[in-house]
């Protein structure tokens, strides 16, 4: 009897941290984008992404190897981490930092939420599946709702049309390795240990690039590239990924609709923090981008 009468409070009490993880993990994931911006007053672009790798990456690994004894990755394994980590950090990272230099923000946001449709798309391609009137439809409207949203950021110099296309093919790459990802057999592996792997790895294959590219004059390691660094290590590639990982185990379709709160999110944070505009195109492009989610989610829910 007692148990019964429980169950209604237990249902709630469950419901209200799935709300609360929602929330915290759009936040996070949304704060991105200024972080980013404010770490590249004081560094270049690749700098902050080597930094934040390492300091994240072994972060993971040492509650995953240390704390909780998880086992190492075994041969094969090694280069399925490796080929993630290729798509994930090093070409979706790397591309959107650099891109973060030539767009707003909050635009930075905006395109980080479109990436659900671009995931359903290149599976669709990638995997055979068949691709909806409505998955192109979505496409179409959350293009038309980045371009409103873009609109007054290139005509104040907030954005570039070259930025845009950079941001672009991140989020190519980041829905690239979503898929592959979730193609692989990882026989158990600990999703720690493949993260912390994979984001060392990745940041690896950034080095090169940092030695060509790197000018000591431009870097100035002060207190905003450090909170800026620490924020996107710790808050968004640990704590932000945690929590999306644990919406997902609850339920991957209703994980997704998250996602619609990152951009705005996403321009508040960059209104309040450096100072970007936020105008009636922001709005109605934040609408337009939320309308082709939920036009292609909604399509794929009924699968």
């Amino acid at each position: 009897m007692i148990k019964e009468k429980m169950l209604p409070i237990i249902q709630k009490v469950k419901e209200w941290k799935i709300i609360c993880a929602g929330l915290i993990f759009s936040f996070l994931w949304a704060s991105a984008s200024t972080a980013t911006k404010i770490g590249l007053h004081s560094a270049q672009p690749f700098v902050i992404s080597i930094f934040r790798f390492l300091i994240a990456g072994s972060i993971m690994l040492f509650i995953s190897h240390i704390v909780m004894s998880k086992r190492l990755p075994q041969k094969r394994e090694w280069i399925q981490i490796s080929f993630y980590g290729l798509f994930n950090i090093t070409f979706y990272l790397g591309l959107y930092v650099i891109a973060m230099q030539k767009v707003s923000a909050g635009l930075g946001s905006l395109a980080v939420a479109t990436n659900p449709v671009f995931i359903v798309l290149i599976s669709a391609i990638w995997l055979s599946h068949k691709i909806k009137f409505k998955n192109i439809l979505s496409l179409i409207i959350c293009f038309i709702g980045v371009f409103l949203a873009a609109y007054p950021l290139l005509q104040n110099s907030f954005a570039t049309p070259a930025g845009i296309l950079i941001l672009v093919t991140s989020m190519i790459a980041y829905s690239l390795g979503t898929i592959y990802y979730s193609k692989q057999n990882w026989n158990g592996l600990h999703i720690l240990t493949i993260n912390g792997w994979q984001t060392i790895i990745g940041g690896v294959f950034l080095l090169p690039v940092l030695f060509l590219t790197y000018q000591p004059d431009k870097n100035i390691f002060d207190a905003d590239f450090w909170f800026s660094t620490a924020w996107l290590a710790i808050a968004v590639s640990i704590g932000a990924v945690q929590f999306w990982l644990y919406l997902l185990k609850i339920n991957p379709v209703k994980a997704s609709y998250w996602l619609f709160l990152c951009p705005i999110f996403g321009f508040l944070i960059a209104f309040f923090m450096v100072e970007e505009p936020l105008t009636l195109y922001t709005l109605f492009g934040v609408l337009f981008v939320i309308i082709g989610l939920y036009t292609s989610l909604s399509s794929n829910k009924k699968d």
